[in-house]
């Protein structure tokens, strides 16, 4: 069977393309800004408007195509959920800044999200190991139970007061589009609630 040539292949692509109700559009773009657009692309296809930021480097990504905790941070302040108040936004300042995210329709639920090595972390402390009845056995039951949680993990960290405290975070690509970075905190900030209601009965007796 004679070989095809690529133009063949490439002709069949577009026509697919075309059943599907997909139109072609030549755009001009600075170089810096083609990873921005393929993920915009990906993103139209798939059925979501993707967020675009307003132009000016301070908002978008940077060169490599990847956020930076300052570029995230301006562009989640622009978000839709941060403008109808789902969700307030500040950067917190230091030597590894994040950004807290405070959830307002999950009882001010407070987030940290920060950029570092080419990913996105987002995390919340849930409870104080030392407030679990049974560490040991309660351990045991979410490394067993943990892959139930949709695009969230358990950890355990210090927390501000010194103690260790069981957290909840989740990871992504620091490439990712605006709307996956959103969905990741939105879902994270759900399953803290569930686990809060889920967990009472493993915590120790109030007397």
């Amino acid at each position: 069977m004679a070989s095809r040539k690529s133009s063949y292949y490439q002709s069949r692509y577009r026509s697919r393309l075309r059943e599907r109700g997909f139109v072609k559009r030549e755009i001009w773009i600075p170089p810096e800004f083609v990873k921005v657009l393929e993920d915009c692309q990906a993103a139209l296809r798939s059925g979501v408007i993707p967020f675009i930021p307003k132009i000016g480097r301070e908002r978008t990504m940077s060169q490599n195509g990847n956020w930076t905790t300052e570029t995230l941070c301006a562009a989640l302040a622009q978000s839709e959920p941060a403008s109808s108040g789902d969700f307030v936004v500040e950067l917190v300042e230091g030597a590894d800044p994040g950004i807290l995210i405070t959830m307002m329709e999950f009882g001010d639920l407070p987030l940290i999200v920060s950029v570092s090595g080419g990913q996105i972390l987002v995390d919340t402390l849930l409870w104080p190991v030392d407030d679990v009845a049974d560490p040991a056995a309660f351990n045991a039951m979410i490394l067993k139970t943990h892959k139930l949680l949709a695009l969230s993990a358990f950890g355990i960290r210090k927390g501000p007061d010194g103690k260790d405290y069981y957290e909840l975070f989740g990871a992504l690509s620091a490439g990712s589009i605006l709307e996956s970075v959103i969905f990741e905190i939105e879902t994270l900030a759900d399953n803290a609630m569930q686990l809060a209601e889920a967990y009472q009965t493993d915590m120790k007796k109030v007397a």
